[in-house]
């Protein structure tokens, strides 16, 4: 499976921190109904599956536990429907003699049709199978990214003659991480690579405003109780690429259906990818309900989807912080003045922290290096001997553009981490082009005059 970026695991300790009753999962690749009652007795049931289907054979495994004792739950017919962009996948019968039922899946795109492997008993057409042969689906199912709906019956308990009627249909929601690629326009209508990876639901309407400077896309979302009671929180990372100057600024703002968004929902990582800024919005269950509230107070109603939109903002969120690779460790960075200029000295205000308890590291070596265009442009090593430390430079007239700040050698250990900026002229290329079309007009009247005057004489 591939490994999840810092944002995805910090999504999922944040959701780790709901109480052991809540039901969570989205993206977490595990979802877990609490107090299920089945002919008098609590059980809980949990599905699990990978958040990638990337190998030949996945596994999807079901649980029942009985809430009590917390023993598996014995004997167990599940009556299972799967759903995928409001259309059911199957809805068939299995059985587990110990609590614990694993599906193989082999998801094979190209077949035209499933077939579920595995015995079936006389009783209901359970499927069942052992260790050495487990129940086994193959064919075109979990091949796309998205939401992926449970819908879950408890038909027997204890004994596999012990048929249970109304137990009632219970309720898990996971999802299949996908990754889009949305081929965009810059100001100057030249191709611009964006991507976005959705931890949650299916992306569409993607779209990249080069005036506004701002992307919007969308995703179905059921702002209902009974299913925002699942969701523990949404992840949506954009992509672009570094060199991307347009739309490469200090901080963004965020915004979910028009409503702006906490600061802490909208993250800025250079780190992950060599090549790629993402940003990212991460949306715990508190702020979707804030974002429900905030929407309850006008008189239309509410919406079937998210409409997220991410715009640039001149103004740096102070201060910016990275974590290194193995996330030992985090850089705090700021900068005075805060917009980066030619000809002006710039303090780069850092400290080097503990990546796990944010604490400050003492005696932290060092080295600063400044990149512009793939090169070098400054390099110098030190000491933060009480965690925080800054380093100044000033930026030639020629030194402007994508710029990287990177700190290499973090504590002598070889590891690094960036941040991503842009050096602007003193008055910016619009304002250049402005006064270039002024000085153009200025010497054209000049000359206009200039010959009227000779023709005068």
């Amino acid at each position: 499976m591939m490994s999840l970026t810092k944002f995805a695991i910090l999504a999922l300790a944040a959701c780790l921190l709901f109480p052991a009753n809540s039901v969570y999962g989205h993206g977490l690749g595990i979802d877990t109904i609490s107090s299920v009652n089945v002919a008098g007795k609590n059980i809980s049931i949990s599905v699990e599956m990978p958040m990638y289907f990337e190998n030949e054979q996945e596994q999807i495994t079901i649980t029942a536990t009985e809430t009590k004792t917390g023993d598996p739950a014995k004997n167990v017919t599940f009556l299972i429907g799967l759903f995928h962009s409001n259309e059911m996948i199957f809805r068939n019968y299995f059985f587990t003699e110990n609590g614990v039922l694993p599906i193989k899946i082999a998801s094979q795109p190209e077949l035209d049709d499933f077939v579920i492997n595995g015995e079936q008993d006389s009783l209901l057409g359970a499927y069942h199978g052992t260790e050495s042969s487990p129940i086994e689906i193959v064919g075109p199912i979990f091949d796309s990214g998205g939401l992926y709906t449970f819908e879950i019956e408890v038909r027997t308990i204890d004994e596999p003659t012990n048929i249970i009627e109304n137990s009632g249909v219970h309720r898990a929601d996971l999802s299949i991480i996908e990754t889009s690629s949305h081929p965009q326009k810059d100001a100057e209508g030249n191709d611009v690579e964006f991507r976005l990876k959705s931890y949650f639901d299916q992306i569409s309407n993607f779209e990249y405003d080069p005036v506004a400077k701002q992307v919007t896309f969308e995703m179905p979302f059921d702002w209902s109780e009974s299913h925002m009671s699942h969701v523990s929180v949404v992840h949506e990372e954009v992509h672009f690429p570094k060199d991307f100057v347009e739309f490469l600024a200090p901080s963004y703002s965020g915004y979910a259906n028009g409503i702006e968004l906490f600061k802490s929902s909208v993250s800025v990582d250079d780190y992950t990818e060599d090549h790629e800024r993402i940003v990212h919005f991460v949306l715990l269950q508190d702020h979707l309900r804030f974002l429900k509230n905030e929407m309850r107070k006008s008189d239309e109603p509410l919406p079937d989807n998210i409409v997220f939109t991410l715009s640039t903002s001149d103004k740096p969120a102070f201060p910016l912080e990275a974590y290194t690779k193995s996330e030992d460790f985090k850089v705090n960075l700021s900068w005075d003045p805060a917009n980066l200029e030619p000809g002006v000295d710039t303090n780069f205000v850092f400290t080097i922290r503990d990546g796990r308890t944010n604490d400050p590291l003492r005696n932290s070596d060092y080295t600063f290096v400044i990149i512009q265009s793939g090169e070098e442009i400054h390099r110098v090593s030190g000491t933060a001997q009480v965690g925080g430390e800054f380093e100044k430079y000033t930026f030639a007239e020629d030194q402007t553009g994508p710029t990287i700040i990177k700190f290499e050698n973090i504590r002598n250990t070889g590891q690094e981490t960036e941040f991503g900026m842009v050096v602007a002229p003193e008055f910016g290329t619009i304002v250049m082009l402005i006064l270039g079309i002024s000085l153009v007009g200025v010497v054209a009247l000049s000359r206009k005059y200039t010959t009227f005057s000779i023709h005068g004489v």
